[in-house]
């Protein structure tokens, strides 16, 4: 197989179901564009800004194209390309997209609110309470997870560590202008996405080295980065999000489309051939591990974003769905911006699957997913003229720039999440969330956002800095599946009240449950039996992690069965 058919023939595949089915799940779930958003009913100039679409995909987009759509598939690339590609394809199409719609769609019919706080108007106040804690300590290991992967960018990349911290200066004067000195989006855009660029160049200009600078080890300056880099959550997460967030993410979008347009423009150029085994079997060796990894299921959770993440769902409902300016906008963020994410995980597996099954598994074991990534989009781009050193520059930089972003939109929603953790039981629906009046001054504290950053960005904090996080990544993939799962089952209740078709959302919300809940048994054992032999700091943290996410979503899953019951027996006319 060429690379450069498996890319065209995904595009097209993904270019048929955003016009066909995309609009096939505005039907069933009754998108209204007449319809008034919380962006303009509940506007309030921090969380909820009626937002031009462009710069709401900007947002949205580069905040769930982290590092998911590439470290997934480079990762599960040891099942063999093809596995990886059906995945990619038919879970993005069929799953992905229309989780990430419904969870947008949802929340705007809740005035903005996560899909948490939604779930309280489904199965109870409970219900409500677990699904919330469930997507809390989703969003802890994301950000622990992603944090970890930019500090340690930052330290083996100095140049990515310059340009980042320049771009979060340009796009905070960005913000300020746009929104409170009168300057065009257009203007705007022509004058500072040329900076943004120049701010990558910069970095290589002058590279932040701590290991130079303050004559430390490597360990010591990756610890520097994560204290940095939490401060840096934390002021993000408290920040009106017109200041940080929006700009911050419309710039970066920039670089990612660059990003994404060399890997596209490279792979037809070359014309890679798919070296990588198609099927490499039902069990596949980890060259990290040297375990033997089944397929069923760690395929289904180790490609995450790019197939189908619940992340998406905190994303779409947490801070897009307060920004929407009007619901004909849902399709093109929610459900274009999912297909968009599973031509990127196309690119990447492409991009390690011009190696052989040896020379990847090699590679991967020496060089680490990122690196193995840019490698592989800069010996494409070599056939354009552009240097494979600063090829691998570029992608690098772009890479740690939409990092960032979706750690701090991680942090935010985390904020949110813990907010809405102390919400009143039974609030009207035509109540903000974080305005809601409190019964308690202790509510009232410990559901400031100051505090419930904190409490957030502490969590992270002590996982990476407890030397609890080691093997982040597969934990924070199975929750991350969990949650989507447990979104669609939201959904289909939701459905099922309104008297409309479930399949679409009932059918992969069965397929991703089975999966997640099967992988995140398989390391919950595997972490019990590092714990056992190597003692607590070796797994004893990941096991109780794994643990009470089991422990969560079967007491979810169960509420969810008595929720469907009693609805079957007495629907409930909706709105």
């Amino acid at each position: 197989m060429n690379g450069a058919v498996l890319l065209a023939l995904s595009c097209v595949l993904f270019y048929l179901a955003y016009h066909v089915y995309g609009r096939l799940v505005e039907r069933v779930f009754g998108v209204d564009p007449a319809r008034p958003t919380p962006a303009h009913t509940l506007r309030d100039g921090v969380d909820y800004v009626p937002t031009h679409p462009a710069i709401l995909f900007g947002h949205h987009f580069a905040s769930i194209a982290g590092a998911g759509p590439i470290v997934g598939p480079v990762l599960a690339a040891q099942f063999g390309w093809a596995a990886v590609a059906l995945w990619i394809v038919l879970g993005c199409i069929l799953i992905g997209s229309v989780h990430d719609l419904a969870a947008m769609f949802l929340s705007i019919r809740h005035q903005g609110r996560s899909i948490g706080t939604v779930i309280e108007s489904l199965m109870g106040y409970w219900g409500r309470m677990l699904f919330l804690f469930f997507c809390w300590f989703t969003l802890v290991l994301v950000v622990a997870e992603f944090l970890r992967i930019v500090a340690v960018t930052f330290v083996e990349i100095p140049a990515v560590a310059t340009a980042s911290l320049l771009f979060i200066g340009l796009a905070v004067v960005f913000g300020r202008l746009v929104y409170r000195g009168g300057l065009s989006i257009l203007t705007g855009s022509l004058i500072f996405v040329p900076l943004t660029f120049a701010c990558v160049y910069a970095g290589t200009l002058l590279p932040l080295d701590l290991v130079k600078l303050l004559g430390c080890d490597v360990a010591t300056a990756r610890q520097l980065w994560t204290v940095v880099l939490l401060a840096y959550c934390f002021a993000a997460s408290v920040l009106p999000v017109w200041l940080l967030l929006q700009p911050r993410d419309y710039l970066n979008s920039y670089l990612l489309y660059a990003m994404m347009a060399l890997g596209f423009i490279g792979i037809f150029v070359a014309r890679p051939a798919l070296n990588l085994e198609a099927f490499a079997g039902w069990h596949a060796v980890s060259p990290l591990s040297g375990r033997s990894d089944p397929l069923i299921p760690l395929l289904f959770v180790t490609v995450a974003c790019g197939a189908c993440s619940g992340f998406h769902a905190l994303v779409a409902s947490g801070t897009t769905a307060k920004q929407v300016d009007s619901e004909r906008h849902l399709r093109p963020v929610a459900y274009g911006g999912m297909l968009i994410e599973g031509a990127l995980a196309i690119i990447a597996l492409i991009a390690v699957g011009v190696m052989s099954q040896a020379e990847y598994a090699a590679a991967l074991k020496t060089q680490g997913a990122v690196k193995l990534f840019a490698g592989g989009i800069a010996s494409f781009t070599d056939k354009l003229g552009l240097p494979h050193s600063a090829g691998i520059v570029f992608i690098s930089l772009a890479l740690a720039a939409f990092l960032m972003t979706t750690l701090d939109t991680a942090t935010r929603l985390a904020r949110f999440t813990w907010q809405e953790l102390f919400l009143p039981r039974e609030q009207p629906e035509d109540a903000p969330p974080v305005a809601a009046p409190v019964s308690s001054s202790f509510r009232a504290l410990i559901s400031n956002r100051y505090v419930a950053t904190l409490v957030a960005v502490a969590a992270a904090g002590w996982l990476l800095l407890g030397g609890g996080a080691k093997s982040l990544w597969p934990v924070f993939a199975s929750s991350n599946q969990l949650l989507a799962a447990l979104t669609l089952l939201g959904c289909s209740l939701w459905l099922l009240r309104h008297k409309r078709p479930l399949a679409l959302t009932l059918l992969p919300m069965l397929f991703m449950m089975a999966t997640s809940g099967a992988a995140i048994t398989t390391l919950f054992l595997r972490n019990l039996r590092v714990w056992q032999s190597d003692g607590f700091r070796a797994g004893g943290v990941m096991t109780l992690t794994t643990g009470i996410l089991i422990i969560m979503s079967v007491a979810l899953v169960a509420m969810g069965a008595v929720s469907i019951r009693q609805t079957v027996k007495q629907p409930v006319k909706g709105h």
